[in-house]
């Protein structure tokens, strides 16, 4: 762990020249302990160095067991003495600095315990087995997860591969991941002495890696913090813009979200809640991103009103007399306790406006929401160790068995991908990419199940994430209930059924790459291609055999009795149809509708006396009605035997053809022709002329060709009014 000078350009928080607001102080994490090293307690006395940590931990823990710190204190001294930072201060301020960081956020004492010890094995001779003896497997473990690797054996990777073992750590013990957030954080606070260049590198790995991270585990005090640190230095001018409007505005005579937060202590006074209202000002990016969002900033832009209650329906009661006594922005309400988000944060979010355009944002939540909110998985103390009155209880988890309510979706899915990742600088540039979608949905299996993917996720995703790389056999999905192609994006509460190919050798198509958002899908799909390389006639060779498409069946050749796949039906006399006043007419099966026996069915006198038959229900038969078409009437013969188009749609899949003709064939249908389009965006489409020697096995006949894997819908043949009017 690098740990630099004092650099006095830290950017800090820009107060007002005079106390104006009414607020409660965010968690300060700027205070450092100033001594070191001022000797040996006394006996029974925590070393006085510590006693910042020990009263910030207290606050939290009141009845905490001090004796490891003071003894992970000692230890960590005595391997630091002599140590110096570049700023000519003794390197154990930085694990002290580290500490006090977690303590004031409300790490439990394993956690306080470690980071103490956190650079020991890393830079002193103090080894891992001497931190498991002295202070147990827990305190190892999280020492040895936030412990770098060392560049001559790694090299370049070194970076990247420490990343990588800390998260899979971190996938054990979240804890790991919080030692890490508050040791960047100081560094970052401490980063003046070192060249710009590498300045600007270390900013970069904490924008592009640790923020997203300490977002993603609801840890919103380093994160922020952070932001502001990473401005500051890879974008000066802009900060120093925004550093000045917030100067401007806290001098201003009047204070608009102070006025909103008299009010509304009025309101909620008048309604007997009680309810603390605070004003939150924004940190340097968030008023960055405003100024860049609205324009022009007004006084309420520059902060937020925090109102907290003491129970989950007191917020909702809070809400109702916001909105009832004020003018609520209703485009502005979000409701983030009954859908919490995917970093454990609860609050509802609402604005209210006044008469000169001034518009105040307001969060709402509890006590305790506020706490994790700002703290995240540190506001959890130990995540692996049950409350005690759960312990006693039946059923409780036995010795040794960890129930993690820390392993979110986005943690185990990275977990999974990086397994898979060949070599460093894949998982470095794919770790960068999947942390930059910092939003995640959560879609719903027809199982019940759920599946949480990062926003902009497809079906292909979907399906990699359920089935690994089985999902190569994925032929398509139902979103909602709904045909989608892979490529579909889904949203937020969508229903997902995935539809899987029985041939085990079914393989992913190319043009998945293109739809593939998640690292899972990306990496199996790459990993695929990489020993399945495409032909070097490619191009010109048709669909691939196994890339999901359908090849295109041969034409048959033309005779008198394939005129029926067209819009054109064979002639036939009345043995099937007979025109009731004209018993020796000459009849035609519409083409659009392609009526069989049993069907209601309707005629119509066309050119050269012919009549045609339509399906009673055929949209063709109200336009030849409005058209003037003389009506006949018609009725079905003896004749039980039919001739019918039937048009399958369906996922291409290799032997998907010979799969569904034989289906046909053991139905009794005798195929009079068959043509199969050209795949597009992998579906296919079949169209059969069939003859049926019953028409009442239409219906079996139809079930059997659905059931076919890869087949999702068969019909009869249904033409639009162009087709249908070349019948007449």
């Amino acid at each position: 762990m690098s740990a630099e000078a004092t650099n006095p350009a830290t950017p800090g928080p820009v107060a007002p020249a005079t106390p104006r607001r009414r607020s409660r102080p965010r968690i300060d994490l700027r205070r450092l302990v100033g001594a070191a090293l001022l000797g040996p307690a006394s006996r029974g006395r925590l070393p006085d160095a510590i006693g910042h940590v020990v009263e910030a931990h207290r606050a939290h823990h009141p009845d905490a067991e001090l004796e490891p710190l003071h003894r992970a204190y000692v230890l960590a001294e005595s391997s630091h003495r002599g140590q110096m930072r570049k700023s000519g201060e003794p390197y154990i301020t930085h694990p002290l600095a580290v500490t006090l960081i977690l303590a004031e956020l409300g790490a439990e004492t394993t956690t306080l315990t470690a980071s103490l010890l956190h650079d020991t094995v890393e830079d002193t001779d103090v080894t891992l087995d001497q931190v498991g003896e002295q202070f147990g497997a827990e305190v190892r473990y999280l020492v040895d997860g936030v412990t770098k690797l060392e560049k001559v054996d790694y090299g370049a990777a070194a970076e990247p591969e420490t990343f990588r073992k800390m998260l899979v750590a971190t996938g054990n013990d979240v804890r790991v991941m919080s030692i890490k957030l508050a040791d960047r954080l100081h560094n970052m606070r401490t980063l003046g002495v070192m060249r710009p260049e590498k300045q600007a590198r270390i900013a970069k790995v904490t924008r592009d890696v640790l923020i997203p991270l300490a977002e993603r585990l609801g840890v919103q005090a380093l994160k922020t913090e952070l932001e502001d640190l990473v401005f500051a230095i890879l974008h000066p001018e802009e900060y120093e813009h925004t550093r000045e409007l917030i100067v401007d505005n806290a001098s201003r005579a009047d204070d608009p979200l102070a006025e909103f937060a008299d009010a509304m202590r009025a309101v909620l006074r008048d309604a007997d809640i009680q309810a603390e209202v605070l004003i939150r000002p924004r940190h340097f990016v968030s008023v960055h991103r405003a100024a860049r969002k609205r324009g022009r900033m007004r006084g309420a832009d520059f902060g937020r009103l925090l109102v907290l209650v003491n129970e989950d329906a007191d917020c909702y009661a809070v809400l109702g007399e916001l909105h009832t006594c004020m003018t609520p922005v209703v485009s502005e309400f979000k409701d983030f306790i009954a859908v919490p988000k995917f970093n454990l944060y609860q609050s509802l979010h609402t604005a209210v406006a006044r008469e000169d355009g001034q518009v105040a944002e307001v969060l709402i939540r509890t006590h305790q929401m506020h706490k994790v909110a700002e703290a995240g998985v540190i506001a959890l103390g130990n995540p692996y160790t049950a409350p005690a009155e759960e312990q006693t209880r039946e059923g409780a988890p036995a010795d040794g068995e960890r129930v993690d309510p820390t392993r979110p979706g986005w943690l185990s899915r990275l977990l999974d991908w990086q397994e898979a990742a060949p070599d460093p600088d894949t998982f470095w540039s794919t770790l960068r990419e999947d942390l930059a979608q910092d939003r995640e949905i959560t879609v719903f299996r027809p199982d019940g199940g759920t599946l949480g993917l990062p926003e902009g996720a497809t079906c292909v995703d979907a399906a990699y994430a359920q089935y690994g790389e089985d999902a190569h056999a994925c032929i398509g999905a139902r979103v909602n209930g709904r045909l989608a192609t892979l490529s579909t994006v889904l949203r937020d509460g969508d229903t997902v059924q995935l539809l899987m190919g029985q041939d085990p050798a079914s393989e992913p198509s190319r043009e998945w790459l293109e739809h593939a958002h998640t690292p899972a899908a990306r990496i199996a799909i790459q990993r695929w291609l990489a020993t399945h390389p495409a032909p070097a006639d490619h191009e010109n060779s048709g669909p691939e055999e196994g890339s999901g498409a359908v090849k295109p069946a041969e034409p048959a050749p033309r005779t008198a009795a394939d005129t029926s796949t067209a819009a054109a039906p064979a002639e036939r006399p009345g043995a099937a149809i007979t025109v009731v006043d004209r018993p020796d007419a000459t009849v035609r099966l519409a083409g659009c509708c392609t009526p069989v026996p049993l069907d209601e069915v309707t005629g119509f006198t066309v050119r050269g006396g012919v009549v045609t038959v339509h399906r009673t229900e055929c949209a063709a038969v109200a336009r030849m009605a409005d058209a003037g078409r003389e009506e006949a009437d018609v009725r079905w013969g003896d004749t039980t035997g039919c001739r019918v188009t039937l048009v399958a749609e369906s996922f291409g899949r290799p032997h998907l053809l010979a799969d569904l003709t034989e289906a046909m064939a053991l139905e009794g249908a005798e195929i009079v022709s068959a043509t199969v389009e050209p795949p597009s965006q992998q579906r296919v489409r079949h169209t059969y002329t069939v003859q049926l020697p019953d028409a009442a096995h239409l219906p079996t006949l139809i079930r059997a060709m659905r059931n076919v894997p890869g087949v999702y819908d068969v019909d009869r043949a249904q033409h639009h009014a162009s087709a249908s009017s070349g019948t007449t």
